[in-house]
């Protein structure tokens, strides 16, 4: 069993009338399965109303599942003596950190989790500097988080989530309210984290650029998971993923749109450099 597992996972908002009573229910995940390796960089893509962040949520028991199961860490998470278990194993990064930033000063804010976990004080420090070295944000360590851009916010809030050593991290749309320099921070940071921490990384995202260098994609639609694949797997499919109201990485669209004029390429080209050296080998070809 992976370090992610769900089998026939149903979840199903409940509706409510103006008076606040039930009114029938949506269903948001719909009988998905899912196993996700130890150490593996994961992402899974979905337009807005897929199920995607709902999927996210069951990951560190936020919701529980309407039926079917969800283990993390070989715990089911809907038992109750699990929840601390299933936290502990995962940690989620959200969209906003200022919603997760609570610290007045760096330091403490990464320093909160582990507290709260009743992790001795020596090593919550030593924690907290290896969390702030990880996603580069030590010289921050005594300012505001106030003072920090966007970017440096939202690397402060992974640098929490580490500080309590989870084994995975969930990241809910962590871009989404970045700039693109904000942006090529945290996806480096996660990468890296990934890379020489082996965490295993699950990242929310309807950017396309960013699951290049992923292991392994997930497309959902409608609750449903739809496609999976490695990235090249995936994006190769671009006629299918546009009738699921997503897009493709730029030179995978101008690729797409050459091969479909004529030029032998490859599909599911996903880099500025996989493109022109093909380009350049048609081109000494003939």
């Amino acid at each position: 069993m992976g370090i992610i597992k769900a089998s026939k996972l149903i979840y199903d908002y409940i509706k409510r009338d103006e008076n606040g009573n039930p009114d029938g229910t949506r269903r948001a995940v719909d009988q998905v399965d899912l196993d996700i390796e130890p150490g593996s960089f994961v992402a899974i893509l979905g337009h807005n109303g897929s199920g995607k962040s709902t999927l996210a949520k069951h990951i560190n028991a936020l919701l529980l599942p309407t039926e079917g199961t969800i283990w993390v860490g070989g715990k089911d998470t809907s038992l109750d003596e699990n929840l601390w278990e299933v936290r502990r194993t995962a940690g989620m990064v959200f969209q906003n950190p200022d919603n997760q930033i609570i610290g007045t000063v760096v330091e403490e804010d990464v320093g909160f989790g582990p507290e709260n976990m009743g992790v001795p004080t020596p090593e919550i420090w030593k924690r907290v500097e290896q969390s702030l070295e990880a996603v580069g944000m030590m010289m921050y360590r005594h300012h505001s988080p106030n003072k920090l851009s966007g970017g440096q916010k939202q690397r402060v809030a992974i640098a929490g989530v580490m500080a309590m050593r989870p084994r995975c991290i969930v990241l809910d749309e962590p871009t989404a309210m970045l700039d693109p320099n904000g942006r090529r921070e945290v996806l480096r940071t996660i990468r890296e984290l990934n890379r020489t921490e082996h965490i295993t990384v699950i990242l929310i995202t309807h950017y396309m650029e960013e699951v290049i260098e992923t292991d392994r994609v997930f497309v959902m639609d409608d609750g449903h998971i739809v496609m999976e694949g490695t990235p090249q797997e995936v994006f190769a499919r671009t006629e299918e993923l546009k009738g699921f109201r997503l897009d493709v990485p730029q030179v995978t669209e101008l690729a797409w749109r050459l091969k479909k004029e004529g030029l032998p390429l490859s599909d599911g080209i996903l880099t500025i450099d996989a493109f022109v050296d093909e380009v350049m080998a048609i081109y000494e070809k003939g």
